[in-house]
């Protein structure tokens, strides 16, 4: 478990809690679905939304020890209901894997994988409950689940469109990722003990991280390696564009020779879709994602400077700058 936190050595006890708690809270009486909550559980999650929120408290306030109970729980919701949604999303695109490992529903069957998911939202509202009672931020959840939601609705809406643009891309990114992200560095801010002129730029922080980092995720599913990846594959077969492929259609030259490609939706085969791979790299499409990319990143560094500067923000600080240069 060492290694997993290695690059957060300054709240790894913390982080090492919110993994226990977890465990603890996935327990359940029937063994399948236990057994698939662990699997889950064990499949080499970065903690990187935990993290945000434990550097953002530590950040807002340097005092905040490492035996906050009240921080790691609310800590475990935000990665509870993260799991939640990832094992939900598989459901959806059928996904055979999930972390290099085979995704639960997969695994298990898409019965149990729906009661997995469903139980983890049962955990997450009673993390919420013990956290939090009374508090405005019990609002502040539901609103975020809710534009995760519209999020994922926003990009089903916009599948086979070849005429969606960025700012259609930009508002579902901003829902079904950026929110949680927003979600984890604003709850850290707040409960770490910060007033209202942190827990605002700390969630525009978080946003603008969570909008680079699905970014980089569209850019490596292109340029990950030899093969066409596997979210790739899957974007294209039911007609999810991301970031890259978005790019390469508003080059008019680069568009006539998708448009062939893409109009068989469904229909694409293997060869297609690796066409499709070849003409995105070789457009200047990836080099504009990045410096996309890039754009939000500096914007997520600049809210960072209105944190006090002392160690834990200079740790966000590394998070952004790491993540824009990660290549998987």
């Amino acid at each position: 478990m060492k290694n997993r936190w290695q690059h957060y050595p300054l709240i790894s006890t913390q982080l090492q809690a919110v993994n226990d708690c977890i465990h603890q809270r996935i327990i359940c009486d029937n063994p399948s679905l236990e057994t698939a909550l662990l699997t889950m559980a064990d499949n080499g999650g970065k903690y990187l939304r935990p993290a945000l929120l434990l550097l953002t408290a530590r950040a807002c306030n340097p005092q905040n020890g490492a035996h906050d109970d009240r921080l790691v729980k609310v800590a475990a919701s935000i990665e509870v209901l993260h799991m939640a949604t990832l094992i939900h999303d598989d459901i959806i695109d059928d996904s055979p894997k999930r972390r290099g490992a085979v995704s639960i529903q997969a695994r298990f069957g898409k019965d149990t994988a729906v009661y997995a998911g469903d139980l983890l939202f049962t955990v997450f509202f009673d993390l919420l409950i013990e956290t939090m009672p009374g508090s405005s931020y019990l609002t502040t959840n539901a609103r975020s689940m809710r534009q995760i939601l519209n999020g994922e609705l926003g990009q089903m809406g916009q599948r086979f469109n070849t005429q969606q643009g960025l700012k259609d891309y930009l508002k579902n990114v901003n829902g079904k990722t950026a929110a949680l992200f927003r979600l984890a560095a604003r709850e850290g801010a707040h409960f770490g003990g910060g007033d209202e002129r942190l827990t605002g730029p700390a969630a525009r922080f978080g946003q603008n991280l969570g909008i680079a980092f699905q970014m980089l995720d569209d850019i490596l599913d292109y340029t990950g390696g030899q093969e066409l990846n596997k979210p790739v594959l899957e974007d294209l077969a039911t007609g999810v564009y991301s970031l890259p492929l978005l790019m390469a259609l508003q080059q008019p030259a680069t568009a006539t020779k998708l448009s062939p490609l893409l109009a068989k939706k469904r229909q694409m085969t293997l060869a297609d879709m690796q066409r499709v791979q070849e003409i995105v790299i070789a457009s200047d499409a990836v080099k504009a994602s990045r410096q996309l990319a890039s754009r939000f990143t500096n914007k997520a560094i600049e809210n960072l400077t209105k944190l006090p500067d002392n160690r834990a923000r200079r740790l966000l600080h590394q998070m952004a700058t790491q993540l824009l240069k990660r290549t998987m």
